[in-house]
């Protein structure tokens, strides 16, 4: 019997550590992709802010839902560049249906990698529009060996960290929040 406890135990353990190898990290933390999406961002100790974020708009339990989810996920660095006062203001209960949309900005109701993006975005020769939950149209495009998005105002987010992932879809790691149209940051 302790045999075969000690056998599974060293089974499980290096398929835990298999599914760490093969999937980036974020921030420096594993992210194990048998765990949701708003697991693994809570566990990224660069993405503070945008669980913050989540939690306020109260979309915690949809980024722990079934999915399949692809995520563009602002690192603290990419909200660092909003002012606080705006981002103190996005945070409060009165201003939770203005942070929804603009995190379903970042949402993708489908699960796409990279090399997925990147055959759409050549397929479209050069550049492939993305709907979001949230309403926005993103355009993606390579530039120098790099996945970019452009929002709707022109900002270009650039995703630092691909295919991470999830058991509810993928995370790509940006560098910049991405908002809807009109709205400036």
């Amino acid at each position: 019997m302790f045999k075969t406890t000690a056998t599974a135990t060293a089974i499980a353990a290096f398929a835990t550590l298999a599914v760490a190898q093969d999937n980036p990290t974020v921030g420096g933390a594993a992210m194990m992709a048998d765990k949701t999406i708003a697991e693994n961002a809570s566990a990224a100790p660069n993405l503070t802010t945008l669980v913050s974020a989540v939690k306020a708009a109260g979309m915690a339990d949809t980024l722990m839902g079934d999915g399949p989810y692809t995520v563009f996920a602002p690192t603290d660095d990419a909200f660092g560049m909003i002012s606080e006062n705006s981002l103190n203001q996005l945070m409060m209960e009165e201003n939770a249906a203005q942070l929804q949309q603009i995190l379903g900005c970042h949402v993708v109701a489908a699960e796409a990698f990279s090399t997925d993006i990147a055959g759409m975005i050549e397929d479209d020769g050069g550049m492939h529009v993305v709907p979001t939950v949230g309403g926005c149209s993103l355009e993606a495009y390579m530039e120098g060996g790099e996945l970019k998005l452009r929002d709707e105002n022109g900002r270009v987010a650039t995703v630092t960290t691909a295919d991470v992932d999830q058991s509810n879809g993928v995370v790509h790691v940006i560098d910049r929040v991405i908002l809807p149209a009109g709205q400036a940051g």
